[in-house]
């Protein structure tokens, strides 16, 4: 397929504003690393939170959602609707602590929460595991999505694609290496406006095309009792699913991911490129917000457009073949866009690709200097003072190195799906120690060694050791065994340990005030302990999620007709969101502490 000329105009357009904004930003980002990675701590919420939802839309994401609709209906969806539950966590429990701690990177918080030679060897290794090696794998998979998307769009062949995919990889490692996490985070902002915008007017055009006939011709021709509907897991006799996700499967994804998992963007407890911007928030009450709109944008705002573009799909599309159902995203662009909004939506798909691309070599690059080349190596600028400007040249030399690797993987990496599982497998039992560690003072290093070690261990037994046909062999059986496993080896290993020291302990304790079990520490330093605020807190948890999940379901309902039936979820919705103000306001929950 060819663009028209005003299609290359617009990407052209688009590729000059992004490196536009790097240009603006380069000077201040190269201040120090506190400049280049957190944008010195000065983001509004409103930026703050903008940033974590464009950071979550790569241009690999409409393609699962359609995978996922097309083989397990709306219901399938559950594998990440499921995190909201972790995210409204993080919101509420920890956005504040993140904020509070004042350190740089999630990695630096390992060496304020614990002490010894320990601690920094798992900071050493966290920043090459999850800078490094678990980064390259996210570039990987998010390159190869662009990759599928210019062979379906363009008829390219897979070396081609990929060079292509290299060059807008290219311009955005030097937007990002330039302007810092400052140039990121703005850019993220127009990004998100431009991706949403075109996947909206795609899912509009598809809808109402003749061929499908707008929401009362697809309900006749997909049928208005087909499981593909359904928002719940739906079984037949037996236990058998006609279409969806099976029972137990959505029991391991709504019961224990959104806690147990250690996952890129949904870690328990915050982490990752979330706690970047968490920490770069200007207050700790931007952070909360931020973090608040997040979840309400990620969940609520943007599932939809990508949902009925799937649904269309199963019209259009019918007879994709096994692992190539993403493609019917691709090939509604490519059928259904005239000139002009063809290269909107490519535009979109950048957007949405770059976003979350420069987040990645932007928030990797962080890891691998402020917790490993900085404690490792005593970085001096050239005339001897502490070398902030030195270490920013690094972040700049990790960004372009980073952006090599993760082109290089592309070449190699055959299968999203592969590294997903890998990741939340491998990281399955971890994430209740990610979350306990702000809150127990008997948690100390050797628990979250151990919780980041089992669960390579079980994942191992269960999928190399077991027979193919053991029933703890396939998820999410295996994932039970792993957490199951993982949880007895680090309590094990807590209570056959000593705690950390009561220095370290008071340290951290004195910084963050994070409330919870810290009753030995407080008696021993003589520090008060923090106002509680346990009750409101959880009941703002619970009201979050339920304002957001009614009103996801409420926004399904009423695009696809069922009027009565959305309303009251609506109405609940909104119910939900009255409440959650009062506790707000009633106990000052956003008010710095």
């Amino acid at each position: 397929m060819q663009l028209a000329l005003i299609d290359w105009i617009l990407i052209v357009l688009y590729f000059g504003f992004s490196v536009t904004i790097a240009l603006v930003f380069a000077k201040s980002s190269g201040k120090s690393l506190g400049e280049f990675f957190l944008g010195g701590r000065r983001l509004p919420w409103y930026l703050a939170g903008v940033s974590m939802v464009a950071t979550t839309f790569a241009a690999d994401t409409p393609l699962a959602v359609t995978e996922l609709v097309y083989k397990n209906g709306i219901s399938g969806n559950w594998l990440w609707w499921n995190m909201l539950i972790g995210g409204m966590l993080t919101t509420f429990f920890f956005a504040r602590l993140w904020r509070r701690a004042e350190v740089l990177t999630e990695v630096e918080f390992i060496t304020l929460r614990y002490g010894g030679a320990a601690a920094t060897v798992l900071r050493y290794f966290k920043a090459i595991y999850l800078g490094g090696i678990m980064n390259i794998l996210v570039i990987g998979w998010v390159n190869l999505a662009l990759v599928s998307i210019l062979q379906a769009f363009f008829g390219l062949d897979q070396s081609t694609a990929i060079w292509y995919t290299g060059a807008a990889m290219i311009i955005t490692a030097v937007y990002s290496s330039i302007g810092g996490f400052m140039s990121v985070a703005v850019t993220d902002f127009f990004q998100f406006v431009i991706a949403m915008g075109g996947c909206i007017v795609l899912a509009f055009l598809v809808l109402n095309s003749e061929q499908v006939g707008g929401v009362s011709g697809l309900q006749e021709k997909l049928g208005p009792d087909h499981p593909a509907w359904n928002f719940l897991p739906s079984t037949a006799a037996g236990g058998a699913t006609t279409l969806g996700i099976t029972l137990s499967a959505f029991v391991a994804f709504f019961g224990f991911q959104w806690w147990a998992s250690w996952y890129p963007g949904a870690e328990p407890g915050g982490g990752g490129y979330v706690a970047q911007r968490i920490m770069s928030a200007r207050s700790e009450r931007d952070a909360v917000i931020a973090t608040l709109f997040f979840q309400v944008a990620h969940y609520c705002l943007r599932p939809w457009p990508w949902i009925i573009v799937a649904l269309c799909a199963l019209v259009l599309y019918p007879d994709l073949p096994p692992g190539e159902e993403k493609l019917g995203y691709v090939m509604a662009m490519r059928d259904f866009l005239p000139d002009g909004l063809r290269g909107l939506l490519l535009v979109a798909f950048l957007a949405a690709y770059m976003s979350t691309i420069s987040t990645q070599l932007n928030w990797g690059a962080s890891y691998l200097v402020n917790d490993f080349v900085k404690p490792v190596w005593n970085v001096q600028d050239f005339d001897g003072s502490v070398g902030q400007k030195t270490l920013v040249l690094a972040g700049r030399v990790a960004t372009i190195a980073l952006m090599l690797a993760g082109f290089g993987l592309t070449w190699t990496i055959s299968s999203i799906s592969e590294v997903w599982s890998f990741m939340i497998e491998c990281g399955a039992g971890l994430g209740l120690v990610l979350i306990l560690r702000w809150f127990w003072w008997r948690i100390n290093v050797w628990s979250e060694i151990s919780a980041t070690v089992a669960p390579f261990v079980f994942f191992a037994i269960s999928r190399f050791v077991l027979p193919d046909d053991h029933f703890l062999a396939s998820f999410p059986n295996s994932y039970f065994f792993t957490i199951g496993g993982t949880t007895v080896t680090w309590l094990v290993v807590t209570f056959l340990t000593k705690p950390e020291t009561m220095d370290v302990l008071s340290r951290f304790h004195g910084r963050v005030r994070p409330g919870g079990l810290w009753g030995p520490v407080q008696s021993s330093s003589g520090q008060a302990a923090p106002p509680s605020r346990t009750l409101p807190l959880f009941a703002a948890w619970l009201l979050a999620i339920g304002m957001t999940y009614l009103i996801l379901f409420a926004t399904g309902k009423l695009i696809f007709g069922d009027t009565t039936l959305g309303l009251g979820l609506l109405a609940g919705g909104i119910a939900c969101a009255v409440g959650l103000i009062l506790v707000i306001r009633g106990f000052r929950l956003f008010d710095e502490a």
